[in-house]
C-alpha cells in the first residue's frame, strides 16, 4: 500500500481524548487525527520521531493524520484503518505463502448475522476466511505482542472462527505485524488471559495463525515477511 503524498516527518508531544495527537513539525504545533483508538501501548513517548500525512480538503477540520511512529528504534505503522488495505494488497500478491493464487477474495464477509471476517477467499472451491489483526504492541526489541489492551471483540472472533472450522471452512488469523525490527510474534497473555486462552482453543479447533511483518516507510507500508509465532 502506497502513500498518495510521502509522509512529513515531526516529533510527538501528546496524544489525547484517542483521536487527536499533537505533533510538531519543525517550529509549528499542529493537531493530527489520530486513526487508532487503541491503547498505543509503549509509543506514545514524548519526543518520538513521528511521520503524519497531510491532507488538503477543505472539509476535514484536521489537515494532518498520524501514520507511522518510530519507538525503540523501530518504526511501527499505527493506522489501523490501512491493515485491511495492506493485507488485500498481500493476499493479492501472494505475499502470504499460505494463501496463494486465490480463484477470488472479497472483503467484509458475514458468517453469520453477528459476525462478518475481513476475507472470504476462494480457491479450487474451497472457502477460506481470513480475520486480520494489526499488531503495533512490542515490550522487548524482537518480539511483537497482540492485544495491548483486554479485547473482548478479539474473544468473539477466534470462537467464530472455531464455528466457521467445524461447518467446512478453512481460517486463518493474520497478526499483521506493523512493526520494524522483531523477529517473533506472541500472544499478550498478561494483558488478556481470556483472549490467550481463546487462541489456545481456537488453534487446537484446527485454526491456523500467522504472523507476518511489514516493511514499513514514508511512502509505503507492505506485507514483507512471515515470523515465528511463541506460544509462551
Amino acid at each position: 500500500m502506497e502513500f498518495t503524498k510521502a509522509l512529513i516527518k515531526g516529533k510527538l508531544i501528546k496524544r489525547y481524548k484517542r483521536f487527536f495527537t499533537d505533533v510538531k513539525i519543525g517550529k509549528e504545533i499542529v493537531t493530527a487525527h489520530c486513526p487508532n483508538t487503541g491503547s498505543m501501548k509503549g509509543l506514545l513517548d514524548e519526543g518520538n520521531e513521528v511521520f503524519v500525512s497531510k491532507n488538503d480538503d477543505p472539509k476535514r477540520k484536521l489537515k494532518y493524520t498520524l501514520e507511522i511512529i518510530k519507538a525503540k528504534k523501530n518504526l511501527v505503522g499505527v493506522n489501523t484503518h490501512f491493515a485491511n488495505k495492506i493485507a488485500y494488497h498481500g493476499l493479492s500478491n501472494n505475499l502470504v505463502k499460505e494463501v496463494t493464487n486465490s480463484d477470488s477474495i472479497k472483503p467484509e464477509v458475514f458468517f453469520d448475522k453477528e459476525t462478518r471476517f475481513d476475507f472470504l477467499i476462494e480457491k479450487n472451491k474451497q472457502k477460506i476466511f481470513v480475520e486480520v489483526k494489526n499488531v503495533t504492541l512490542f515490550r522487548d526489541e524482537k518480539t511483537a505482542e497482540f492485544p495491548d489492551a483486554v479485547t473482548s471483540r478479539g474473544s468473539k472472533h477466534l470462537k467464530t472462527l472455531i464455528e466457521a472450522v467445524k461447518k467446512g471452512y478453512k481460517s486463518y488469523l493474520l497478526f499483521l505485524v506493523q512493526i520494524q525490527g522483531v523477529n517473533n510474534f506472541k500472544i499478550a497473555k498478561d494483558i488478556d488471559k481470556e483472549y490467550y486462552e481463546n487462541y489456545l482453543l481456537a488453534k487446537k479447533a484446527g485454526v491456523i495463525f500467522l504472523a507476518y511483518q511489514c516493511k514499513i516507510s514514508a511512502k509505503e507500508i507492505k506485507i514483507d515477511k512471515k515470523i515465528k509465532i511463541i506460544d509462551v
